[in-house]
């Protein structure tokens, strides 16, 4: 199944008609629900993954049950890439999860490799997505070892509020504190504990639709990588999926 809103989306939008009707055509959109796993630690996969709507999470696995945690988030218009493209296929080192039901372009690595080499600024962009997720999860694994309980809270509220908007404002309800538990680093007790006492002194509200987060949870240095949400494509700016997927 293929989906006009490939078109939209910043990398190819430099791209001959024909090119991106060609990458189209390779590309296959897939539906998952919340929860369901993506791709598994140790698959091999030919594809990279960009988000058309939805939010995925990015596991690595610890050695004991309760160990596993959420080092990454996909967001719509984001990509999934495999740590080389030297190969047309590649070996995940993690686990992908759909944190909120979600849609998915599998774009072929083959396919992305010729672009890449016929066009050098897809190649620069693809690298810019990299290098602005690296300086992201260094920000975050920061603030895991040095901030308190409830600033970190705090922020990764923030954060989701940019990554997985209700539709009032706010988070999606439907991420769960196992979810942030697992990106904070905190037990879901702490969290738990954590987000009550945020409700009762008013830092926080709940409604229907999710919870509301204040802007100025917000860090300086996590303004400063939200800043530019177009450098993730222009529908990253509003962050409304393409298509609501229940």
């Amino acid at each position: 199944m293929h989906h006009a809103c490939m078109y939209l989306h910043t990398l190819v939008a430099s791209l001959p008609q024909a090119e991106r009707a060609a990458l189209v055509q390779a590309t296959e959109l897939r539906s998952y629900r919340r929860n369901e796993s993506v791709l598994a630690a140790d698959e091999w996969t030919d594809s990279i993954y960009c988000v058309a709507s939805g939010l995925l999470r990015v596991v690595a696995h610890g050695s004991s049950s309760g160990g596993d945690v959420t080092t990454d988030f996909i967001r719509q218009d984001d990509f999934f890439l495999g740590p080389s493209f030297g190969e047309d296929r590649y070996r995940v080192a993690h686990t992908l999860i759909a944190a909120l039901p979600s849609s998915v372009y599998l774009i072929p690595v083959s396919e992305m490799r010729r672009l890449c080499a016929s066009h050098p600024e897809i190649t620069l962009k693809l690298l810019a997505i990299a290098m602005e997720r690296m300086s992201a999860m260094r920000g975050q694994l920061r603030r895991v070892s040095s901030f308190s309980s409830e600033d970190l809270v705090g922020r990764v509220l923030h954060q989701l509020a940019q990554l997985a908007p209700s539709s009032t404002g706010g988070y999606d309800k439907r991420i769960t504190q196992a979810v942030i538990a697992s990106y904070s680093g905190l037990s879901r007790e702490v969290v738990n504990k954590t987000m009550r006492n945020m409700e009762d002194r008013g830092l926080v509200r709940r409604d229907e639709h999710g919870l509301h987060v204040p802007a100025e949870f917000a860090a300086t240095d996590f303004q400063s990588l939200m800043a530019d949400p177009g450098a993730f494509g222009p529908a990253a700016s509003s962050l409304n999926p393409c298509s609501p997927n229940d």
